[in-house]
């Protein structure tokens, strides 16, 4: 998820041209009704989005027993900070924009095997799906109480989708999102 379009579109195309499905959202809280909807094999999330940064839908992913075991990939102009939290909700793997496409395609890649592993260690079935989510480090309104990492801290992973897909592949499934600054 992201909320720049063409930045979704980009992270979206090298996907496909590995063969992952990409579903997108253009923010936290579209990310979450996707995750649910299509429980992707990782979701990708920019830090700075509308309404409900990555972050924070980083830890709601990490504390609803839905999602908590999905792996999630922070692609981000992240602050140490923002890393520091990341690590601290649960984010598997950061990757820094500008980024490069092979270097998106290696950790979205790695991050499917191991929640297939995972998926294998623990009875359940194995996926294929990867969600490319928002960045930000975020606005006020994305401070409220209660909805920030400090009361959720639980492993998480999850699937955004914002009315775009692409055909089922072996790979996985990914999911981008967002309409805003380039971040």
């Amino acid at each position: 998820m992201d909320d720049n379009k063409v930045i979704r579109q980009l992270i979206r195309v090298n996907l496909e041209l590995e063969g992952f499905e990409v579903v997108t959202a253009a923010d936290g809280a579209e990310c979450l009704d996707v995750v649910h909807h299509v429980r992707p094999d990782v979701v990708t999330l920019d830090v700075v989005m509308p309404r409900l940064n990555g972050l924070r839908t980083a830890a709601r992913l990490r504390s609803d027993p839905r999602t908590w075991d999905i792996p999630i990939a922070i692609v981000s102009a992240c602050t140490e900070g923002e890393v520091d939290n990341g690590e601290w909700v649960g984010v598997d793997a950061f990757l820094a924009k500008p980024f490069e496409p092979t270097e998106l395609v290696r950790t979205v890649g790695k991050l499917v095997r191991e929640g297939r592993q995972r998926e294998r260690g623990s009875g359940a079935a194995p996926g294929g799906r990867l969600e490319i989510g928002p960045e930000g480090g975020g606005g006020e309104s994305e401070h409220g109480a209660g909805d920030g990492p400090e009361g959720e801290g639980a492993p998480a992973g999850g699937h955004v989708a914002a009315g775009e897909s692409a055909p089922s592949s072996s790979r996985g499934h990914v999911g981008t999102g967002g309409e805003h600054g380039a971040g």
